[in-house]
């Protein structure tokens, strides 16, 4: 133990802590950041997908609010071609 305390209170091996300190910190602080930058792009990619979605279920429910009411109105939309 008392090697320990040697060697802290040597000034080059306190540089050297400290600079592997700091040198950690800023992996650390580069992997969390890309870490994030995958976790956005997932979700930018999720929103992306809902939008389509959801523009996909408005051009279903736009279709059939235009859709014919009964038989008879289809058969006089077929006589008109306008089905």
């Amino acid at each position: 133990m008392g090697w320990i305390t040697a060697i802290l209170a040597s000034g080059l091996a306190r540089k050297a802590l400290g600079m592997a300190l700091a040198a950690i910190t800023i992996i650390l602080f580069l992997l969390n950041l890309r870490r994030a930058g995958e976790r956005a792009g997932r979700l930018a990619e999720r929103l992306k997908s809902t939008e389509r979605t959801h523009a996909i279920q408005r051009q279903m429910l736009e279709a059939a609010s235009r859709r014919p009411r009964d038989r008879d109105a289809l058969a006089q939309r077929m006589r008109d071609g306008r089905f």
